[in-house]
């Protein structure tokens, strides 16, 4: 099967070209959006029924790895051999990346390069290119570090369907590549590593919101960007609990994750219906804001997902809000970097590289809680055991 990205994202603020479906109506923000009142409108063509199924089973599935260790485990292993990438180390590893355009990003980084730095005795150069979320650039960026005697190839793509090429033309050298966080629509990678997926962090946040508000109850979706595999696949997911449900989705919106744009979309509807009775996000860099617009209206917040960004955790804490957060770890970001290791060691590795995804819930949230971090750092970093910590994150 092609490897198709399942998750991540989390928060991509990209440039993009393209949506997934036929544009929709405009919503009271003028933003694009399902009509009003007129539910979760078709199923994206990014939903794939077998990829859905498999991914809400690994959500209660066990992990294989070290316990403490959860960039190392894998969900249901499927092992490849690597000998043919042996050689002599120490190694030049490359990484052409999507994009540092969001405090997700940012974080994984820094993540990617400690874990660099804990292996400086088998690493001898890592060079990183930033693509900046254009999609020609990145292609450029990969060309150009085919010339570089890398001695492995990371790649994070921008977007799925375009980057593919250039991946395969990577592969086509011999160079071992390794594909994570989003995908690409080609199975030539030795891995591709990222946790259970979008369809598994959808359907956490739409099922927590659907379960704790009234029966037919409006349900407003705030969503980062069309276009995007990890975006679309946890709508697809949300869209099925939701129609499940039978909830009352007044409005599909797009944020762009612009915080001052969420509030006015918030405010609108709220202006509109008088009361939202849950708020469902596809990525939760501006569940704050989506808060305080609840609150700058004098109305209750209602049962909301975000994700372990630390505002969010806080506000939650400090509300005592109803809320769940569904992760897209950053601790994914460690893991490329262990991955290429043990390819030019010859060690096996699984393909995919599926990881753990926890979510923070009322019952762990206090453990995920770290006040000597910055506001948008991710608690899910996976990080302190690494050099430079917490310098290096703040």
């Amino acid at each position: 099967m092609k490897n198709r990205i399942t998750v991540l994202t989390a928060v991509a603020l990209l440039a993009l070209t393209g949506c997934a479906t036929d544009e929709p109506a405009a919503g009271p923000s003028g933003a694009s959006s399902a009509p009003a009142g007129a539910g979760t409108g078709d199923q994206s063509k990014f939903f794939v029924q077998a990829d859905y199924d498999n991914e809400l089973k690994l959500l209660d599935a066990t992990p294989t790895g070290p316990a403490d260790k959860p960039w190392e485990q894998v969900l249901n292993p499927a092992m490849v051999d690597t000998a043919k990438f042996t050689k002599a180390g120490p190694y030049k590893i490359c990484f052409s990346n999507a994009a540092l355009n969001n405090p997700w990003r940012q974080v994984g980084f820094k993540t990617m390069q400690a874990e660099v730095a804990a292996q400086a005795s088998l690493i001898k150069e890592f060079v990183h290119i930033d693509a900046e979320g254009k999609d020609q650039k990145q292609i450029a960026d990969i060309n150009d570090l085919l010339g570089k005697k890398c001695d492995a190839l990371i790649v994070s793509p921008n977007t799925t369907a375009t980057l593919t090429p250039a991946v395969e033309a990577a592969c086509r050298t011999g160079l071992p590549v390794i594909v994570f966080d989003r995908g690409v629509d080609t199975d030539c990678p030795v891995t591709f590593i990222n946790p259970i997926g979008g369809y598994g962090f959808g359907h956490v946040g739409a099922e927590f919101v659907s379960q704790r508000m009234k029966p037919g109850g409006k349900v407003l979706a705030l969503r980062i960007l069309p276009g995007v595999d990890v975006l679309e696949t946890r709508w697809s997911a949300a869209k099925v609990a939701f129609d499940k449900a039978k909830v009352n989705v007044v409005g599909v919106e797009f944020t762009d994750g612009d915080p001052a744009k969420t509030k006015k979309i918030v405010d609108d509807y709220l202006q509109r219906y008088g009361t939202i009775d849950g708020v469902w996000m596809d990525a939760g860099a501006v569940a704050v804001a989506a808060v305080e617009a609840f609150q700058d209206a004098g109305k209750p917040v209602p049962p909301i997902n975000g994700e372990d960004q630390l505002d969010f955790l806080k506000m939650w804490k400090d509300n005592g809000l109803t809320a769940i957060a569904p992760t897209y770890p950053t601790y994914q970001w460690r893991t490329p970097i262990i991955a290429a290791l043990r390819i030019l060691r010859g060690q096996q590795v699984s393909n995919p590289w599926k990881l753990p995804q926890p979510t923070i819930t009322q019952e762990n949230l206090d453990q995920y809680l770290d006040p000597d971090m910055p506001p948008l750092h991710y608690a899910m970093c996976g990080c302190a055991d690494l050099p430079g910590y917490p310098q290096r994150w703040k």
